[in-house]
């Protein structure tokens, strides 16, 4: 039984953990028959700790000691999330803990309940397991999952993408058929929308688009307001326990809405000495959902756009997250994709049993089955003149590799700063740093100096840098796994909008940058080929008048006329370089005759 292999949902709001048994991929549950756990772990002072249901029991009476969400904050800087159950502090480093505990180490707990369910209902020891991440996950994110599944005594075999995990149960009964399928996952606390391309059991992701701070939670707090509101309670003048007891309701009248046409909002004494009791029709929580819900249908649209498909090339659209339940949610996804979406598999469950089919086939439980996913953002480094060299674009297949050779920009340069960049601007200034690093190498003339830099992205999406000093073999390899950005993904639409929004500008100064580069190479050899004499009085007008038109275009800062002018200054210099090659290999083969 060594080689078995768990599939773990571990989301914002409720985990569940899998297995292949017989060749069947199964939901495992835990003593009380529930597939579902509640991603919440109670700290008490004494420092013991309790994780799901029993966590969440105690969430009225001690809310700041019962920590949900924590997904939210995988991976990220202090500061970087602003709102959050309970208080956050700043650690030495950085980095964020909630009551004394990383966010790895709160996860931990809930992966170590998901692995002692299994274990149970096994009644054997797990070492292993696949664990899901949001699409559009970071490096540092996905790297801080990886963390906690170690401290939980899990070797975690990798990371999969939660709507490539329901793909795979979605396609588990299709691996015969081809088709292109639209996931779409709205969860408690982050939204997907993929889109993938299904054949003879390869899933290709063609295109991914999301936010990991757009979920159920916001809907129940949107909800919770919308409530007080109505019942002329001030929300924000509520104490934390308070708001946690109307913020609860919420989730259960918007639960109870998904079914009937309205429903009693009730919390008795929620301070201890007041009540809240009022009636909540389903427009009234459709109204308050509407911006959450337009805020998905952005991000549906622009992965289309992404993989250059309309709704009409689709096969089907997959709805999953317990907040695709809802009406609104459904009617919405109906009316952007121009059908109706598929319901077939249970919207808290299908992550897991994707895990759960993945992880089947690495351990040999289940047949092979082939995983592609894709980068969601180009990635490059930083060439001459602040210029941003892709060497992986953006939807590339992972895992991937991918490489180029870089020389020295001046002559005695003794070393190259490689600046790793993420984004889609030409420029580098305008995309984020990832990660930078110095590589030596032995003072040569321009150009002589010769780094070949690779990436390498491995299939949970980590990426590896290698830059190797051609002349001497010396590898310099850094990993990026903790950048110490904001690579948000509302930050991340910001960048794919930008970039369409100034591809023109970009690209102008793109065009710029690359010919004034090319000028200043260009005109000090100009000047010192004329100062030997060997051009006609026709070629030394000719090249003199493109060099002052070189020269006015780079005052006038313009990229296409400066472009033009380099051209032609590069043309009238031909026949004379030409000549220049001519006599110089005469020359040497004088001194070659005269030294024989």
């Amino acid at each position: 039984m060594s080689d078995i292999i768990l599939g773990i949902d571990l989301g914002t709001t409720n985990s569940a953990v899998g297995v292949v048994d017989s060749g069947f991929p199964i939901l495992l549950a835990d003593e009380d028959g529930r597939r579902i756990t509640p991603s919440a772990v109670w700290f008490g002072k004494d420092g013991g700790s309790e994780i799901g249901r029993k966590a969440l029991r105690r969430r009225a009476l001690e809310p700041g000691r019962v920590v949900t969400s924590v997904k939210r904050l995988m991976g990220r800087r202090f500061g970087e999330e602003t709102e959050f159950p309970v208080a956050m502090a700043r650690t030495a480093d950085g980095g964020v803990t909630v009551l004394d505990h990383t966010p790895e180490q709160v996860s931990a707990q809930i992966l170590g309940e998901l692995k002692r369910i299994a274990e149970w209902r096994l009644e054997t020891a797990i070492h292993k397991a696949v664990i899901t991440v949001p699409a559009y996950f970071n490096d540092a994110q996905r790297a801080a999952t990886k963390r906690a599944g170690e401290l939980a005594g899990l070797e975690v075999v990798r990371i999969l993408n939660e709507p490539t995990a329901a793909a795979l149960a979605y396609g588990l009964d299709k691996l015969s058929e081809k088709s292109r399928v639209a996931v779409y996952d709205f969860g408690g606390g982050t939204f997907d929308l993929s889109i993938l391309e299904m054949q003879d059991g390869v899933f290709q992701v063609l295109a991914t688009h999301g936010d990991t701070r757009l979920g159920g939670d916001d809907l129940d707090l949107a909800l919770a307001r919308r409530a007080a509101t109505l019942g002329n309670v001030e929300f924000d003048s509520l104490d934390a326990a308070a708001r946690v007891k109307l913020v609860e309701e919420a989730e259960r009248v918007k639960c109870a809405l998904s079914s009937s046409e309205e429903a009693a909002f009730r919390v008795p004494f929620y301070d201890g000495a007041n009540s809240l009791e009022t009636a909540v029709v389903r427009a009234d929580f459709e109204a308050v959902a509407a911006p959450w819900i337009a805020r998905t249908l952005r991000h549906c649209r622009q992965a289309l756009a992404d993989a250059a498909l309309s709704p009409t090339d689709l096969d089907a659209v997959v709805l999953v997250g317990g907040s695709t339940r809802i009406p609104a949610v459904r009617a919405a996804v109906a009316e952007c994709f121009n059908r109706e979406p598929d319901v077939s598999q249970h919207p808290d469950e299908a992550v897991a049993l994707g895990a759960t089919i993945q992880a089947g086939v690495i351990s040999g439980a289940l047949r092979k089955m082939v995983l592609l996913d894709v980068t969601p953002l180009s990635l490059g480094i930083e060439t001459f003149g602040g210029l941003m060299n892709v060497l992986i674009p953006r939807n590339t297949t992972i895992p991937c590799k991918a490489g180029e050779m870089f020389t020295n920009a001046a002559a005695g340069q003794t070393s190259m700063r490689i600046r790793v960049l993420q984004g889609e601007r030409e420029m580098s200034r305008d995309n984020w740093e990832l990660g930078a690093f110095e590589v030596t190498f032995e003072s040569l003339p321009k150009g002589q100096a010769r780094v070949g830099v690779q990436f390498r992205i491995d299939e949970n999406g980590i990426l590896e840098v290698l830059a190797r000093d051609v002349v001497t073999g010396k590898d310099t390899i850094v990993q990026i796994r903790s950048a110490a950005v904001d690579v948000d993904d509302i930050a991340v639409g910001k960048m794919v909008s930008e970039s369409v929004e100034h591809a023109f500008e970009d690209m102008a100064e793109r065009v710029f940058t690359e010919a004034k580069l090319k000028a200043e190479e260009l005109l000090p050899a100009v000047e010192m080929v004329l100062a030997q004499g060997l051009a006609t009085d026709v070629e030394r007008s000719e090249i003199e008048a493109a060099s002052t038109a070189v020269r006015d275009a780079l005052s006038s800062g313009a990229a296409t006329p400066l472009k033009q002018a380099v051209q032609k200054l590069d043309l009238a210099t031909e026949a004379l370089a030409a000549r220049l090659v001519e006599k110089a290999m005469e020359e040497a083969l004088e001194r070659r005759l005269a030294d024989g």
